[in-house]
């Protein structure tokens, strides 16, 4: 049936668009426009007209019609998993965008979720990192654990969207947002958007997911963000102008290698001035640091390409850059990634780079990646010859450095202090650097300044109460937080019970902040500490081998409350911590292992087990 100006309130233009547009829409267009139209008439207390017949209409009929029933607010849950702060910042910034747009939403940490409230659910949206090799981060394990369990119930009811934040550099690549997806579609849940993908450059493309979750969600699309109002920078705090995005030039006050003479290993204390920028941080936090590369290896991959260095090439929309400047400070050259590699196969046509990128060779290039460089890949698959704007092309940003902040701002107002130790190594006869740390070492004068921002962690606080004892595992630079949490605790007068476990290869010469740590120990800000210096004895002693050492005391702390936090390297020195702890948790409490593996979780899902670890 058609409209025209004889059976509807509409002139001709009007009633042509209509017959237009009407027979396009499906049944479900058709429903969504009907609720908006009577929320939009409710909001604005709008009468129905009555309909035209071409007679005017009876005293009875032309009594007030009753008002169309406004359409049921819209509901969202966002569930973020999150190890550095960055899934729950975005989820917080989602949050904040719908309720703008009137969609009551809430927002929640997976580990505060409870799993069996998902059938009282329609609309979920979950914002997940990826850690380690594939693995959920902390607060999801639960969470994803449930998921995957034979207790997880069909949800037909339910709609959701998925934002995975990984690192391409990574093998598996945002893996947990997979799970997640694909887990919750076998379980009968329809996608209210398809899953989006991040690699550390996350802005817009977090930007473009949250525009389009946002118009399925809204009432009224065109009140939708735009993918640049969602992706506005995740602010440190509300009263500084500075972020992840707008980062400050912080000044070095201080930089000092804290190894003595003779040790294998240089650790840089450095002091940085907060001062005017009005950033904040927390025992706990972590610093980003914007580094750059080394000046050599620049200048051997454009000797290498014969590029010009002054030649100007794009550094993002609508910024250039001389290549040199461009390779030094914007673009990343050090580490490799497959969908780099895929792009260069592409770029160059080569059959030996196309077969690495094969599925059938992941071996292969797991192995590649994790052992060179762009110079490497421009020498090992004939990149020579291709121009400098067609490379730059391919190349993605250099990522900030994150750092776990090694001060508390109570006890140095106006300043922030990290513990960086320098990478360095030979391959392939040429040296490499780890970009920051070496830039830091070598690099880095008090007076000059380095771009930063903070980047919160909730996972990663002293405990509310005060008087809550803590137990502190953290080798080598793992340590850097524990400083920041002693400080923090001396000039607060907190009177809870503190434990630290260091670890590193030599007593003389390797004991990060020995000073400090005993004069803590005699004044009583730090309750007790047990060191493992692995080099100094015969049989490798590393930090889990101190705890054994001390379990039965251990448990007591733990079965009397106390908080434990690891941090520090998470390939090997965090799972065998973890192990450790299960073991110790086993033997004082009289559990199985499974039960003591239950207990552990259980101390995550408390935040009384909490980890930053990388």
């Amino acid at each position: 049936m058609e409209l025209n100006v004889t059976n509807s309130p509409f002139n001709e233009q009007q009633s042509e668009l209509l017959n237009r547009l009407l027979p396009t829409l499906n049944g479900h267009q058709r429903v969504w426009l009907g609720g908006y139209l009577a929320a939009q008439s409710a909001a604005a207390g709008v009468q129905a007209p009555a309909a035209q017949t071409g007679s005017a209409p009876s005293p009875e009929s032309a009594a007030p019609l009753a008002q169309a029933a406004p359409a049921k607010p819209k509901e969202a849950t966002v569930l973020f998993g999150s190890q550095t702060g960055n899934g729950s910042g975005l989820a917080k910034k989602l949050a904040k965008r719908l309720e703008e747009l009137q969609v009551k939403t809430e927002v929640l940490s997976m580990s505060d979720f409870k799993p069996a409230n998902l059938k009282k659910i329609e609309n979920l949206l979950i914002v997940v990192s990826t850690h380690g090799e594939g693995d959920p981060p902390d607060n999801a394990i639960a969470f994803h654990e449930f998921l995957y369990s034979k207790r997880a119930p069909k949800l037909e009811q339910l709609q959701y969207s998925v934002l995975a934040l990984g690192d391409t550099s990574y093998e598996f690549f945002c893996q947990t947002g997979k799970d997640f997806d694909s887990r919750l579609a076998e379980l009968g849940a329809s996608r209210l958007a398809d899953r989006v993908d991040c690699d550390v450059d996350f802005d817009e493309s977090a930007g473009e997911w949250m525009k389009t979750v946002a118009e399925a969600l809204s009432a009224a699309p065109a009140a939708a963000a735009s993918a640049a109002d969602a992706a506005a920078p995740l602010s440190a705090d509300p009263d500084s102008e500075y972020s992840r995005s707008n980062p400050f030039r912080a000044e070095v006050l201080e930089n000092l290698n804290l190894n003595g003479r003779g040790s294998a290993r240089e650790t840089r204390h450095l002091e940085l001035s907060l001062e005017g920028s009005g950033l904040r941080y927390e025992p706990g936090d972590s610093l980003g640091v914007y580094p750059e590369n080394h000046p050599r290896l620049v200048d051997e991959i454009i000797a290498e390409m014969n590029w010009n260095p002054d030649e100007i090439v794009p550094t993002g929309k609508n910024a250039s850059a001389a290549l040199r400047e461009a390779l030094h400070r914007y673009y990343e050259i050090t580490v490799l990634t497959k969908p780099l590699l895929e792009q260069a196969a592409k770029l160059t046509g080569s059959e030996a780079l196309t077969k690495l990128v094969a599925p059938e060779s992941a071996d292969e290039l797991r192995a590649y990646v994790g052992e060179h460089d762009l110079l490497d890949l421009i020498r090992d698959y004939g990149l020579q010859g291709r121009t400098a704007a067609e490379v730059t092309g391919i190349l993605r940003k250099i990522p900030a450095r994150l750092y776990s902040i090694a001060s508390s701002p109570n006890a140095t107002p106006d300043e922030v202090h990290l513990t960086v130790r320098a990478v360095r190594y030979a391959n392939r006869g040429r040296d490499r650097y780890g970009v920051c740390s070496v830039q830091m070492a070598e690099r880095l004068e008090p007076g000059e300044h380095l771009p930063v921002f903070v980047q919160h962690n909730p996972n990663f606080k002293l405990p509310a109460n005060p008087d809550t004892p803590i137990i502190m595992i953290g080798p080598g630079t793992g340590v850097a937080p524990f400083r920041s949490f002693i400080a923090e605790r001396e000039e607060t007068g907190a009177n809870g019970k503190s434990w630290l476990f260091y670890g590193d290869q030599h007593f003389s010469t390797d004991f990060l902040y020995q000073t400090e740590w005993q004069r803590w120990l005699k004044d009583g800000a730090l309750t007790k500490m047990d060191v493992a210096f692995s080099r100094d004895t015969d049989q490798k002693v590393y930090v889990q081998h101190r705890m054994l050492e001390k379990s039965q005391e251990l448990y007591e702390w733990i079965d009397g409350g106390a908080a434990v936090y690891v941090c520090g390297d998470e390939k090997q020195m965090a799972h065998d911590v973890h192990a450790t702890l299960e073991t110790i948790i086993a033997q004082g409490g009289g559990l199985s292992p499974e039960q003591a593996s239950e207990y552990l979780l259980r101390m995550q899902q408390e935040k009384r087990y909490q980890r930053d670890v990388y």
